[in-house]
């Protein structure tokens, strides 16, 4: 599987995306600039968290102008991957290639933490090994986390079984106290309707070695990496 990071300017987490895909998954990856054109033939595409173009006017609003969108939205239609962390989430939500927005927490304040969430769906590329409402811990880093949709929109993400991840406490309970940031329905992952994009706010590429105290990150990319595997051996015997 070959992976593209997306590099914005002012992104901050494409260094560790490319660390993940590089020494952990050891497969193919590379970076692309924003005003590239093309992704040069990648399987999964990452847009990495951080703060593109200093996340003036709202964050992800400029980012969704950049050359490099075209060729991501021409990659969506092929269903190839795309996994969007936090500002990735935020650029998939002003591109329109996902429903909704994210908007300040609830709270005002930055959170910076671990946090419980709860898997929802795995019949997708992105959780197909975990187990149904498995709990997972991953770090979140974001002042503007808070995901809201109108009614019509978010009825039709669940009809359609889009909601990935919930904020949980440890016990697998999506409560008030454990949502962060106050998304509604505690989302803090997303599909869109062909599952083949996923955007999120928590930090799966920070929790992938042992030495980070956290490796519950490896479970989306590896996930990935078995999808795609089972894709092509699949391809291969028709």
């Amino acid at each position: 599987m070959r992976i593209a990071v997306i590099q914005f300017p002012g992104s901050n987490c494409d260094q560790d995306c490319l660390y993940v895909g590089e020494h952990i998954l050891k497969t193919p990856t590379y970076l692309v600039w924003h005003k590239e054109t093309s992704l040069q033939d990648a399987d999964l595409v990452i847009l990495p968290g951080g703060f593109s173009y200093g996340d003036y006017l709202r964050c992800g609003a400029i980012a969704r102008s950049a050359p490099i969108m075209k060729a991501i939205e021409e990659h969506i239609q092929k269903e190839r991957f795309v996994l969007g962390i936090c500002n990735g989430f935020q650029i998939l939500c002003e591109a329109r290639i996902l429903p909704g927005a994210l908007v300040r927490n609830a709270s005002r304040h930055f959170r910076c933490e671990e946090v419980y969430l709860r898997v929802e769906n795995t019949q997708n590329p992105f959780l197909c090994l975990a187990a149904k409402n498995q709990i997972l811990k991953l770090p979140i880093a974001h002042g503007e986390g808070c995901y809201i949709d109108h009614k019509t929109n978010l009825r039709q993400s669940l009809r359609h079984n889009q909601i990935a991840l919930r904020y949980c406490d440890s016990g697998g309970v999506p409560t008030p106290a454990s949502n962060p940031n106050g998304s509604i329905e505690n989302i803090a992952g997303l599909l869109n309707r062909k599952g083949n994009v996923l955007g999120l706010m928590p930090h799966p590429e920070r929790a992938c070695e042992e030495i980070l105290g956290n490796t519950d990150g490896l479970l989306i990319f590896q996930s990935l990496l078995h999808w795609h595997k089972k894709k092509r051996s699949m391809a291969a015997s028709s």
